[in-house]
């Protein structure tokens, strides 16, 4: 497997001379896409899109490759480095927010999934892990609820109250309907082997895509830009080992890195300050994310072999 750095927004330079050296990459490359950091980040025009994508493409090495991307406000990068899949691939998607909000501008972090979705070679995206309050009321903020009762999207959270919905939606893999609710599988209470086994036989393709944000786990394994879930950072390498151990890993990405907002666009501002912590960093903090991705670069290499 490859490895490629995204140089969006400065977060990984202290971490790239270690993650070169934690597994046998095949090759090592670095894509500068710094000045156009601040118009990707958290949403983007379509111009700006194309550009990043070409200079991707550009240094696209050839074969599967592990894409860290920086910051969660970057996360709809990985619907672009998905375009490059050669062959049919589900997207297991492990995140404390589904990404599927289908009123937020086409280019944003918190609805790529949704282009995802659309993708020729993208059969099913399966969402892992989600806490957050994207589930309250999915209805009234906007998610993705026709590809949920399509089945081309699937959703198990860690750990989730069922989510109240106007109307009836079709019981599913990871759900059921009652008395107006979706009620999840939750991770937490059947078992992180007993989900997977379920999961695992939903994924009827060869190959798939792990697309993760960190901001899945505690903030004792990571520190990230968002608000963060409960997902313990050995069950989300139980994860990598069953997935990779039962089908090809054809890409994957990370983000989750913490980075210093900075936003010059006056909407961004108020969009980050509305839907964003408001927090900063030390040196124990960043160390943190270093380790954490460390063991998370060392279980995808292995699961790719």
């Amino acid at each position: 497997m490859h490895l490629q750095f995204l140089d969006l927004d400065g977060s990984l330079d202290t971490q790239q001379f270690t993650l070169r050296t934690v597994a046998p990459w095949e090759s090592v490359s670095a894509v500068d896409l710094r000045d156009l950091g601040p118009r990707l980040r958290l949403w983007s025009r379509d111009r700006t899109i194309r550009l990043a994508r070409e200079r991707i493409a550009a240094q696209a090495p050839d074969g599967p490759t592990l894409h860290l991307i920086g910051s969660g406000d970057f996360h709809h990068l990985a619907a672009v480095l998905m375009e490059k899949a050669r062959e049919p691939v589900m997207v297991i998607h492990i995140d404390n927010h589904p990404d599927w909000v289908r009123l937020a501008p086409r280019w944003h972090c918190g609805s790529w999934v949704n282009r995802a979705l659309r993708l020729p070679n993208v059969q099913r995206v399966i969402t892992l892990g989600v806490c957050s309050d994207d589930l309250v009321r999915p209805d009234l903020k906007g998610g993705n609820l026709p590809a949920l009762a399509s089945g081309r999207l699937l959703l198990f959270p860690w750990e989730h109250a069922p989510s109240r919905v106007w109307r009836r939606i079709p019981d599913g893999p990871g759900r059921h309907w009652e008395n107006g609710h979706i009620h999840w599988q939750n991770f937490s209470e059947t078992g992180v082997e007993n989900t997977l086994d379920a999961i695992i036989s939903l994924i009827s393709t060869n190959a798939v895509w792990i697309s993760i944000d960190k901001d899945v786990l505690d903030e004792r394994e990571a520190l990230t830009n968002w608000d963060q879930g409960r997902m313990p950072l050995s069950a989300l390498l139980q994860i990598l080992r069953a997935v990779g151990a039962q089908k090809r890993i054809a890409g994957a990405d990370i983000c989750g890195e913490f980075s210093p907002i900075a936003h010059t666009n006056w909407f961004k501002r108020w969009e980050s300050r509305s839907d964003q912590p408001q927090r900063s960093a030390d040196t124990a903090m960043l160390a943190r994310n270093e380790a954490t991705n460390r063991l998370l670069l060392v279980a995808i290499e292995k699961a790719a072999r």
